[in-house]
């Protein structure tokens, strides 16, 4: 599916103005003139901008608002797009109560192996990645990433995940 700039413009410029209406709750600091709000709304203010600038792009164009692309027609690459989405909704809802790194490392790893990965390489992959996220988002990032059944692992087994 081919949506006109038009339609990105106007999604954009709407989630800018979500984006600068949520700040409207954040407290100031005392004694400063502006506060934890001044970032994302300079931020909305450029969404907002280049919202513009695509609507403005997509009247020029005289594109159709929607159209559907090509490969939409092909069962097996709408079957494709489903399950990313699918499998990313999956791991959101089950982060919690399984674990990120167990959750994470099976849907890299489905997901590889119906893209027409050999397993192997499917499964490999699926651990570096994993691990690579980890050290990323939980170690450098210092990101809470939930551990789910991996709380019953021996103590210091833990030290390598967390």
């Amino acid at each position: 599916m081919r949506a006109n700039d038009i339609v990105s413009g106007l999604i954009l410029i709407a989630g800018a103005i979500f984006m600068a209406v949520l700040t409207l709750s954040f407290p100031p600091f005392p004694g400063q003139k502006y506060g934890p709000s001044l970032f994302p709304r300079i931020l909305a203010g450029g969404l907002v901008i280049c919202g513009i600038l695509l609507i403005w792009r997509g009247a020029r164009s005289g594109d159709p608002m929607i159209r559907a692309a090509p490969w939409i027609r092909e069962p097996w690459r709408l079957v494709s797009f489903l399950l990313v989405i699918a499998a990313a909704l999956l791991a959101i809802f089950t982060w919690n109560r399984i674990g990120f790194v167990p959750v994470t490392l099976v849907t890299l790893a489905g997901l590889f192996v119906w893209f027409r990965v050999h397993p192997v390489l499917a499964i490999l992959t699926a651990i570096v990645g994993t691990a690579l996220l980890q050290f990323f988002f939980g170690k450098l990032m210092r990101v809470p990433l939930p551990l789910g059944w991996l709380l019953n692992l021996p103590p210091h087994w833990l030290q390598y995940i967390t």
